[in-house]
């Protein structure tokens, strides 16, 4: 029988998976996995402002991601500079100011390795009423700006003509992937879960010839990787989040065979 924390464990990490599937696409359509890295790294900012100020620390954390977010739209319009160089600043300066803060808190304690790395073996029944509860918001907002995203993901000179508005979305994209880190921080920390957007998502489109089928298959390997990492976690008592994140790698080198394969059929 499995214990009541490892059931929690499972729910959670089904439900992140869920989420991470379909937004994990639009981030290597988009080409925004160093601006998920970064909306990761300032997840450390988010946490140290909810200790000063006694916030929840989800909450926290979707604020200051959403914030850094916003204001990166905004510095693409105001300087020449390319955007890994923009990305590159905001998420060391964030990780930096995070860290000094941390210097300061020298009366309030708090694991640092559950913050980094995860600790999904925690969840409580409050997080997984955050997780499916915001996981579900998630994907009905993908679902009402799926089209306009997806047409400016392809091209956005032709969405803009059509006036979807292809900023607005973009603006509403990038909420969302701050919604997902502020969510999943309890997961797999937040130096691993730029790898739970990413992952199963590029291994899903080694092996997928659409969109749609590329969504599911991320998803699939998002479930896939949850399960094997957390029944190996368990069977090997080593950290939950890394065997996660581990556990989808291996997927993905899987998929690169059958890729290989998959070519050479067509030739």
């Amino acid at each position: 029988m499995l214990n009541d924390f490892f059931i929690r464990a499972l729910l959670a990490g089904i439900g992140i998976a869920l989420i991470t599937g379909p937004i994990g696409c639009f981030v290597i359509w988009r080409r925004l996995s160093f601006f998920a890295g970064t909306l990761a790294h300032s997840a450390l900012l988010g946490v140290t402002m909810a200790l000063v100020f006694e916030l929840n620390i989800a909450f926290s954390v979707f604020l200051i991601s959403a914030v850094l977010a916003i204001f990166l739209l905004q510095l693409q319009t105001k300087t020449n500079l390319p955007n890994d160089a923009l990305l590159g600043l905001l998420a060391h300066s964030s990780l930096a100011i995070g860290l000094v803060i941390i210097g300061f808190l020298t009366t309030i304690r708090f694991d640092v390795m559950g913050l980094l790395f995860g600790d999904i073996l925690a969840v409580s029944q409050s997080d997984l009423l955050l997780i499916w509860g915001g996981g579900v918001f998630i994907l009905i907002i993908l679902k009402i700006i799926w089209k306009p995203l997806f047409a400016s993901t392809i091209n956005y000179d032709l969405a803009k003509a059509e006036g979807m508005n292809p900023d607005r979305y973009n603006a509403i994209f990038t909420i969302l992937m701050a919604a997902i880190i502020a969510i999943s921080i309890k997961i797999v920390g937040l130096l691993l879960i730029t790898g739970m957007l990413i992952i199963p998502a590029a291994l899903a489109r080694n092996i997928s010839n659409n969109p749609l089928q590329m969504v599911i298959l991320s998803t699939i390997g998002g479930l896939l990787s949850i399960l094997i990492g957390l029944f190996s976690s368990l069977e090997f008592n080593t950290a939950s989040g890394p065997s996660i994140i581990t556990a989808a790698l291996i997927l993905f080198c899987f998929s690169l065979l059958k890729f290989k394969k998959y070519s050479e059929l067509k030739k």
